[in-house]
């Protein structure tokens, strides 16, 4: 990557400038100008259909879990979901699940596909753990319509392992944000939700999850952990009321940044601009 951008003209970026300015700035310093921050590119899928089949075509009546949620009161379900590519053992994944049950919350909880899946089906089936969250909690198997999931109404906070998609997502979205990274930048990321951003509470993962080391790391997360962090999340204090505040903000600026006029809409104007002008200028060179 460093390679790349050593050649590379400028760079594109999906964030919006009014999420990370200070950031921006320093950057644009080291890059001679030449960053143009276009997103949140999630954000232009607008119907619920086109929600519901992105990354995915997938019918809405197909989504068992929008029927669910349907069923659910406002901001009430805590949404959760580790990404695609989850690091975390089997063991681990059980004191996620035992932590959204003790929070005595609804929930919808995405189980991603692979070995470690079955491991945790084993678990779930042997604990009766679907019996035991009838009602209150959905497990979705594999694929999850998550801008569909997110813009529900029952939704009151998101769970994620804070990987940059998920967290621009998470913004988008106006809701609050419980952390937990597992590897690389979704620290940094847990930082800029937690600390900078004020729209988060962490679980309280310490340490990073080594790839091909899942098995040595121990317990990264645990269930206290988890429900702490939901119960807090939740909590209808004046710091609770405070980040739920932030969080709406943050999303009425990141649909505000493509709006005609908005600094993502004036970006990709001038990411074209500067398109059309090397085409140009080669154009010109070779004549």
């Amino acid at each position: 990557m460093v390679a790349a951008e050593s050649i590379s003209d400028g760079i594109i970026v999906n964030t919006f400038e009014e999420l990370e300015l200070e950031y921006v700035k320093e950057f644009k310093k080291i890059k001679s100008g030449k960053v143009w921050c276009i997103g949140p590119v999630s954000a232009c899928n607008k119907s619920e259909s086109e929600k519901a089949a992105r990354g995915k075509n997938v019918s809405l009546e197909q989504n068992q879990c929008i029927k669910w949620l349907d069923l659910q009161e406002p901001n009430s379900v805590v949404y959760a979901s580790l990404g695609s590519i989850c690091g975390l053992t089997c063991s681990q994944l059980v004191e996620l699940g035992l932590g959204l049950e003790a929070s005595n919350r609804p929930f919808l909880w995405v189980l991603r596909g692979g070995e470690k899946s079955k491991e945790l089906e084993k678990w779930i089936e042997e604990e009766k753990f679907e019996e035991r969250i009838q009602g209150r909690g959905f497990l979705i198997k594999g694929w999850s319509p998550q801008i569909l999931v997110l813009s529900h109404p029952s939704v009151g906070a998101f769970l994620t392992h804070c990987g940059w998609n998920s967290t621009l997502e998470g913004c988008c979205s106006g809701l609050p944000i419980i952390t937990c990274p597992l590897f690389a930048e979704q620290f940094i990321n847990e930082k800029l939700i937690t600390h900078v951003l004020g729209t988060g509470v962490s679980v309280g993962v310490k340490a990073a999850v080594a790839w091909g080391m899942e098995e040595k790391s121990g317990l990264v997360m645990k269930r206290e952990g988890v429900k702490n962090a939901i119960e807090t999340i939740f909590n209808e204090g004046v710091e609770g009321e405070d980040r739920r505040r932030k969080a709406k903000e943050i999303a009425k600026m990141a649909k505000r940044a493509l709006e005609e006029g908005g600094s993502s809409y004036i970006n990709i104007e001038a990411l074209i601009h500067d398109i059309m002008q090397q085409s140009l200028s080669s154009v010109e060179a070779s004549s």
